[in-house]
């Protein structure tokens, strides 16, 4: 699998470098800024983009337009941002025309390298993946009483959920049975109305829509 990669930090550009290669990736180019990016995502068509947030020249949104763009371009082309900080309006741009194959991580979860590779191929395989942070961030700003009727072993399964975990992976990181995963599912989706369904993605894609993180 190939990757591109867009930091304009030296230093945790090649740490990425490092990382993705002892994840089995292939790294086709690693770039400095926005322009590079497209530019090396069109020439090298890559499975992944690792792309920084704020990049020059303005440090500001350039990562995340970017990342817009190659998902319009490019739809095949997987895409994380990488952001110091949690800032989930960038998260909610990017969800927001299609929410598959696309993530949200801290530059902290790099640190885990585990955890971080197979956050990453969950999205190149066409998942989702939401920095923890991040779903806490959107879930405390939502004013919506749906949210209001779950319990707080609901909102860790809800979290767990839209970070793109199956049962098993709720069930190991709650340390808790399959089976109670099930039923937290089941009164999640009926307590926000939704439909019940046994497709992972569909599930996931039905809680970011609730969480306004992408298209309804």
């Amino acid at each position: 699998m190939r990757a591109v990669i867009a930091e304009d930090s030296v230093l945790l550009r090649v740490g990425l470098v490092k990382v993705l290669e002892m994840g089995g990736f292939q790294v086709a180019a690693e770039v400095g800024d926005a322009e590079a990016l497209l530019a090396a995502v069109e020439e090298h068509r890559p499975e992944l983009a690792l792309v920084d947030v704020r990049m020059p020249p303005g440090f500001g949104d350039e990562g995340v337009r970017a990342a817009t763009e190659i998902r319009r371009r490019w739809p095949r082309t997987a895409v994380v941002l990488l952001s110091q900080y949690v800032e989930e309006r960038y998260a909610a741009d990017l969800l927001a025309a299609n929410s598959s194959g696309v993530g949200y991580l801290l530059k902290q979860r790099v640190a885990d390298v585990g955890e971080f590779v197979a956050a990453v191929r969950r999205v190149v395989d066409g998942g989702t993946a939401l920095d923890p942070q991040v779903i806490t961030q959107l879930l405390l700003r939502r004013d919506s009483d749906p949210l209001d009727r779950l319990t707080p072993r609901e909102r860790e399964v809800l979290s767990s959920m839209a970070e793109g975990r199956s049962n098993a992976g709720i069930a190991e990181a709650l340390s808790v049975s399959e089976s109670a995963v099930a039923k937290h599912i089941n009164s999640i989706l009926a307590k926000l109305d939704l439909p019940v369904t046994d497709a992972d993605h569909r599930r996931v894609l039905a809680v970011l829509r609730f969480l306004g993180a992408s298209r309804p």
